[in-house]
């Protein structure tokens, strides 16, 4: 063990190793190993940010893709789940009310879906931006040429979140169907990067068919990447999918790849996701005490939560989003963290620096 807490260290302090030191890190890991990490990602996400928590209102607001990716319970062969669009009236209104309880950073989050066409998602960003010019919008909308890009941009849009999922070329084909390849992925995050956008990339932890050697590589992949936000959470699989009977990723990697992401880049906006809180009733709070400082509630209409079924068992309620809201803050609250209401920007933040959570 002391061959990776000497690893641990040298990620602290210098941010960078070699794939091999990432695999030894990453097997070698153990129960003491990771709360050595976690007091270190904690105190370098403090130092930075301080107690705060962000939130992202998220509305996730179609369900339709014309993609097919093995593991994603939206894929375009799915024939068991109720599809749905919303209106941009709906949109709006569901920004409307997050803007009320307090959420300065809109996640506009849907399947590539061709019915939204550059047009009307340049119309709807605009008209978000102009109603909410001290709020922070984000898409994840997937894939897209970089004039797409550029007009979503010019629009009005701050941030995009394009998780590559693998950065290794002959895993990424095994999750998905010929015709789509991580050259192309990648491309997109680097146009993302060029034009300007505040970018978001991350990968599933556990996901079928994937080694140490595959994590390595997201790791490697991201420094090299430097983006401002990195998404990250377990596989977890989806009953109409090829890969139904595959096993879930575990709480216990995720969080160590979350403590691991906070030491190589200390700035990160970095999630604690609905998935985690799918696998473990506290995994959002384990997430944040394990180096992330974002949250997710959902803004989207309380009837179509459950059918942006990504995976099954995916966490969500029919409360209205004030109540989430406020069940949020108690949680956060409960292990001395705060939900703010600031946009969070990654660039330029500073923040009051509060003693760490030993």
């Amino acid at each position: 063990m002391e061959q990776q807490r000497h690893l641990i260290d040298k990620l602290n302090y210098g941010g960078s190793l070699s794939r091999e030191e990432w695999i030894l890190l990453i097997e070698g890991r153990c129960e003491e190993l990771a709360q050595y990490l976690f007091s270190l990602a904690r105190e370098k996400c403090q130092e930075h940010y301080g107690r705060d928590i962000y939130i992202r209102g998220l509305i996730e607001f179609t369900n339709y893709c014309r993609n097919d990716c093995l593991y994603c319970g939206i894929r375009r062969s799915s024939r068991k789940i109720r599809r749905y669009r919303l209106t941009k009236e709906q949109i709006l209104s569901c920004c409307r009310s997050g803007y009320e309880l307090g959420f300065r950073t809109f996640v506009l989050q849907g399947g590539e879906d061709g019915a939204f066409n550059d047009e009307e998602m340049a119309a709807l960003i605009t008209s978000i931006r102009k109603s909410y010019p001290d709020c922070a919008i984000t898409l994840s909308i997937g894939e897209k040429d970089r004039e797409s890009y550029q007009a979503f941009f010019d629009a009005g849009a701050d941030r995009y979140l394009l998780r590559h999922e693998t950065a290794n070329p002959g895993h990424y084909a095994r999750l998905h169907p010929p015709g789509q390849t991580l050259k192309h992925r990648k491309q997109c995050l680097f146009n993302l990067k060029d034009i300007g956008y505040q970018v978001g990339t991350g990968f599933m932890v556990g996901s079928p068919y994937q080694t140490t050697a595959d994590l390595a590589e997201d790791l490697l992949f991201i420094q090299n990447l430097n983006p401002q936000m990195v998404g990250i959470g377990p596989f977890i699989p989806h009953h109409d999918t090829p890969f139904a009977s595959a096993p879930a990723g575990t709480l216990e990697l995720t969080l160590f790849m979350l403590g691991l992401l906070r030491l190589m880049l200390p700035k990160l906006l970095l999630p604690a996701t609905t998935a985690l809180g799918t696998i473990h009733p506290r995994g959002r709070e384990l997430g944040i005490l394990a180096g992330a400082n974002v949250v997710m509630p959902n803004l989207s209409p309380a009837d179509v939560r459950k059918d942006y079924a990504l995976y099954d068992n995916k966490l969500c309620t029919a409360a209205e989003s004030a109540e989430c809201r406020k069940d949020l803050e108690r949680r956060m609250e409960a292990i001395q963290y705060r939900v703010v209401t600031d946009r969070g920007d990654s660039l330029n933040h500073s923040a009051q620096v509060t003693p760490a959570i030993n």
